[in-house]
């Protein structure tokens, strides 16, 4: 249920934040003047305003204008119910010119409050902000719980800044999180289901005699009122669920040396195979003297890190497998589901709490110890190359993840002199801006960055921040 605030001084935050870039600039100029700085930062300082007007003017994914009122921006309702809170600006046009609304403003925000409580099932929690200088209207829509929310028997999404129909897969996801389950904790397709592979890992690891139903239903796979879950059965002997699709390729992609399809089996089963499988082809032993020593090409510990946040953080709810590539210099893990909803790049692979698809699962391949503290697998794949000179690499899709891990390779020979200067200076572990570095090195600007972004493209460094607070880091 909406209401209507008059004389809002609160929708025209893009024009408050042109007008501040404007008045720092005369700040700068009046206290030094012209003459006290160099043409190239009143540049700097129009370029700042400049791109700063695109920037502010821009539709984003959870902002967005409507010159006038029409039924389109339902659905935007309905995206902003569904996954995540955002703002909708009447009187202003797709390029964020303020135009303004002809009418009576109280008026229309009373029409747009029906509209939505007519339209929209379940009605959403919104609020209705009243702008009478510029005549614009601010409609804030607020994330529900009671999803999903439709507009005509259907739900939507941002796409970056545009408004799109969600599949049926996603509807069903909208649906389980509306009463607040997961895809894991819903009833087992099969209920006959046999554990060899748990209850022999459960003994051995955690030391427990008999695994009986109690322990079952301690690890949430089992309940009374339904049975087996679908997380049992990922965990079961023999089950209908895609798993690893893992090829070694030779010089090129259309050269198979190896191909291995582990599906329809227990996920443990699945993650200790691959493991097996990837130690053929990146392990070997090296004899010296009495001694075998086993040599690593791509650290093994990294990989079972990979493939075990892999099983546990993908969706369940596609057939599609989780793919390994295997290659002479590298190894890429493939895994369906992008990132949750919400949560940034930086958030779901660096931080700790992050997210979990699979709490059920999680929860076990921790106790087995697959995995360890969750929200830290990336910090410890790094840790795993902390010597080697490429490091890994995490890309995340809309509907997919990949981890590409390189060949361990400690010889600063594989960088010529200048990438292995800049490379020192950043080993001291403190991050470093390109005008530090110039001072440094004693280059100039064009050959610092062409250096580092040789570097990066090596993934040797990364770049963090953004404009003059830009820094370089080893990762």
């Amino acid at each position: 249920m909406g209401f209507i605030v008059p004389n809002s001084y609160l929708v025209k935050y893009n024009m408050q934040f042109y007008y501040f870039r404007y008045f720092f600039r005369f700040i700068v100029l009046t206290i030094y003047g012209t003459k006290g700085l160099s043409l190239q930062y009143v540049r700097f300082f129009d370029i700042i305003i400049k791109e700063g007007n695109n920037m502010a003017n821009r539709e984003t994914r959870d902002l967005e204008y409507k010159s006038d009122i029409s039924n389109t921006f339902l659905k935007t309702i309905s995206a902003y119910a569904n996954y995540g809170e955002g703002r909708i600006i009447f009187g202003i046009s797709d390029d964020g010119k303020v135009k303004g609304i002809d009418g009576d403003l109280e008026q229309l925000c009373l029409d747009i409050e029906n509209k939505i409580n007519d339209s929209l099932k379940p009605v959403p929690s919104f609020t209705l902000y009243i702008n009478k200088t510029d005549k614009i209207i601010e409609l804030k829509v607020i994330e529900g719980l009671d999803k999903p929310y439709l507009y005509k028997s259907k739900a939507f999404k941002r796409s970056d800044s545009s408004t799109v129909e969600v599949d049926r897969l996603e509807l069903n996801r909208l649906i389980l999180e509306g009463i607040n389950q997961n895809y894991e904790q819903l009833p087992a397709y099969n209920q006959d289901l046999i554990f060899k592979s748990l209850k022999a890992e459960l003994i051995e690891v955690l030391d427990i005699k008999k695994v009986n139903m109690d322990i079952l239903k301690t690890l949430d796979l089992y309940s009374d009122k339904n049975g087996f879950n679908r997380a049992a059965e990922l965990l079961a002997d023999i089950n209908d669920f895609p798993g690893l699709d893992m090829v070694r390729f030779g010089k090129n992609i259309d050269e198979f040396l190896d191909r291995q399809s582990i599906q329809h089996i227990s996920v443990i089963d699945q993650f200790n195979q691959g493991v097996t499988l990837f130690r053929k082809y990146y392990q070997y032993e090296v004899v010296e003297g009495s001694k075998r020593n086993k040599i690593e090409t791509i650290p093994e510990k990294a990989f079972r890190e990979v493939l075990a946040n892999s099983i546990v953080y993908r969706v369940w709810d596609t057939r599609s497998a989780i793919k390994i590539s295997m290659y002479d210099d590298r190894v890429e893990i493939s895994s369906p589901g992008g990132l949750p909803f919400g949560i940034s790049k930086d958030e779901y692979l660096y931080r700790q709490g992050t997210l979990l698809r699979n709490p059920i699962l999680a929860s076990v391949f921790f106790k087995l110890g697959y995995i360890e503290k969750f929200g830290t697998g990336s910090r410890r794949i790094n840790y795993s190359y902390e010597e080697s000179i490429f490091k890994p690499e995490f890309i995340v899709f809309e509907n997919s993840s990949k981890v590409i891990l390189p060949l361990l390779n400690k010889d600063l020979n594989v960088l010529n002199k200048e990438e292995r200067l800049i490379f020192d200076l950043l080993k001291s572990g403190k991050a470093s801006t390109r005008l530090e570095i110039e001072s440094s090195t004693q280059w100039n600007k064009s050959k610092v960055i062409r250096v580092l972004n040789l570097l990066i493209d090596k993934n040797s460094i990364k770049r963090i921040g953004q404009g003059i607070a830009t820094k370089y880091t080893l990762l």
